[in-house]
């Protein structure tokens, strides 16, 4: 015996109204994109539900690839009987053994089928007398088992699954528009990616680079955590921009302590004009309030005064160590704690302004004339397209 299916269970999309499709449609074309190595499978939508067809692929393989789309609520394995009582009982008595370490349980069981001639509180009984006499250890516990058996006796066939696995939650990527992700090689910037994704957003990433400050490493840091990124959304492009030049004159011609102020606006400026030319509505950052002098209430009103496009910052009230919890969760943990620099380290003020304002901003910057620099970092900028990263041995593994 093996399990059949994998059935999908829908979170915020449930309550969905007239789009529901549209979601559902999106949901799908997302686990048909990430289960392509599962040649077997096949991912199928009903009136009310979706569900992954194994065709002998490894369940807990395609399990594992399903759970890191969006827009998943919970999954769970599900055998696929003919509609006879000994057939249910072993595949129910098999989906629970799935479970490991299970020691309570629940049969609930429902007939679609109303010409199936065993009621469901009796198949209900049946099945559970069935399992507690096969196993060792086990009870029944009807309020807070374990394991809910759940068996659903169908026109086609019997269906029985078990152990709820959690998904990614969220919305499907795409559903909610697209943002430009300003993406350093720190551990905030993924996990805010990562977050915005979550909510149905399709992200493109951009990131500054200034050799011979910042190394390639540096670079391909970031595009690694991109790539870490793109298993929830399949492809990111990665917008690079090369920054020394700007750098170089904002040292040189602004005062000391609003040399970061006004490097991060040069940053939104850049990716603004990035955005328009990708046709993206907003931007996304790391910041998270009162973190370090950057991130301040007043250094973020100064920064955005360069741009009236959104700003999204999913981390702004979000403590580091709960940041630092989602990426590990997610992976980026490691890559981003490998020692190469970004442009944000290098030139730093001794004493940044924590309090600047937007006034004195723009005075500093009215006496400079960045637009050579501004115009030449946007026209060199380089998109790499960045896929989901692959299980290889490379220079940096051992460093992992």
């Amino acid at each position: 015996m093996q399990f059949d299916l994998i059935l999908i269970r829908y979170g915020e999309m449930a309550i969905k109204g007239k789009n529901r499709n549209y979601f559902e449609r999106k949901l799908q074309n997302h686990l048909i994109k990430k289960l392509e190595p599962f040649k077997g499978t096949r991912v199928k939508k009903s009136r009310d539900r979706m569900y992954v067809v194994l065709n002998g692929e490894d369940p807990h393989a395609v399990m594992k690839e399903c759970q890191e789309v969006f827009g998943i609520h919970s999954l769970s394995f599900a055998v696929k009987v003919e509609k006879e009582e000994t057939e249910i009982k072993k595949a129910s008595l098999y989906a629970f053994q799935d479970a490991h370490n299970a020691k309570t349980f629940k049969v609930s069981s429902k007939r679609a089928d109303k010409s199936f001639s065993i009621r469901s509180q009796d198949l209900n009984h049946k099945v559970g007398g069935y399992v507690l006499a096969n196993t060792d250890g086990v009870t029944v516990n009807v309020h807070e088992p374990d394991v809910e058996l759940k068996i659903e006796v169908r026109n086609d066939a019997a269906y029985i699954t078990a152990q709820d696995y959690p998904g990614a939650g969220g919305l499907p990527v795409g559903t909610t528009g697209k943002s430009l992700l300003l993406l350093s090689g720190g551990i905030d910037s993924p996990v805010s990616g990562y977050l915005t994704m979550k909510r149905g957003v399709q992200l493109e990433a951009i990131h500054f680079h200034s050799p011979p400050y910042t190394s390639d490493r540096s670079k391909q840091k970031v595009l690694d955590l991109a790539s870490e990124l793109a298993k929830y959304g399949q492809t990111i492009n990665v917008h690079i921009v090369p920054f020394t030049a700007l750098q170089q004159k904002i040292h040189q011609e602004i005062p000391e302590g609003y040399g970061m102020t006004v490097m991060r606006r040069m940053m939104m400026r850049v990716s603004e004009q990035i955005a328009r030319k990708r046709e993206i509505l907003s931007l996304t950052t790391g910041e998270s309030l009162g973190q370090v002098a950057s991130q301040t209430m007043e250094s973020m009103n100064a920064i955005n005064d360069v741009t009236n496009y959104p700003v999204i910052r999913p981390l702004v009230a979000m403590d580091k160590l709960d940041i630092i919890e989602i990426s590990r969760k997610i992976k980026t943990y490691p890559i981003s704690k490998l020692p190469y620099e970004d442009c944000c380290t290098i030139f730093v003020p001794k004493a940044p302004k924590t309090k600047p304002t937007r006034e004195n901003a723009n005075y500093y910057e009215s006496n400079v004339d960045f637009e050579k620099e501004l115009t030449e970092a946007i026209e060199q900028t380089e998109m790499v397209e960045v896929r989901a990263r692959q299980k290889t041995t490379g220079e940096f593994d051992d460093l992992l």
